[in-house]
């Protein structure tokens, strides 16, 4: 059973699909940050000034009333919240991921040329002389 699973996890569709889950988490990782500390602080620079990572709506008071400062101030009161405004960056960093891996595969379907189907063989030696003799026959 040990040996069954050795050669199932070394298989190069297992091994492939594992490197690929570590570089998609490494590349989510490097896009969450580009998102939140890059583009979604631009954008709110150009938008006047928002913070949407703070950007949120009380639903409940927590333990401490209102209003708070920030979303962390209102998770440490206990209080429940809407926060649309990381909503709004993980919908982003969904788009880029998407964005990125239809590049990918567009580029990887771009090397993968179709190959024109190869001509049908000619009929064989065999088949040649076969047919000669039948017009003969027929001819006859």
């Amino acid at each position: 059973m040990l040996k069954e699973f050795k050669e199932f996890a070394m298989r190069g569709n297992v091994v492939d699909m594992a490197v690929g889950i570590i570089i998609g988490a490494a590349f989510g990782a490097i896009v969450t940050s580009f998102v939140g500390d890059v583009l979604m602080p631009v954008i709110g620079l150009a938008l006047g000034g928002v913070d949407f990572s703070n950007m949120f709506i009380v639903l409940k008071e927590g333990a401490t009333p209102g209003p708070y400062v920030s979303l962390a101030a209102a998770k440490e009161a206990g209080a429940v919240t809407f926060a649309y405004g990381l909503l709004i960056n993980t919908i982003v960093n969904f788009l880029i991921v998407a964005f990125a891996l239809f590049m990918v595969i567009k580029a990887m379907n771009a090397t993968r040329r179709p190959q024109a189907p190869a001509a049908p063989p000619g009929p064989s030696n065999e088949e040649v002389l076969l047919t000669q003799i039948r017009d003969l026959l027929a001819k006859r």
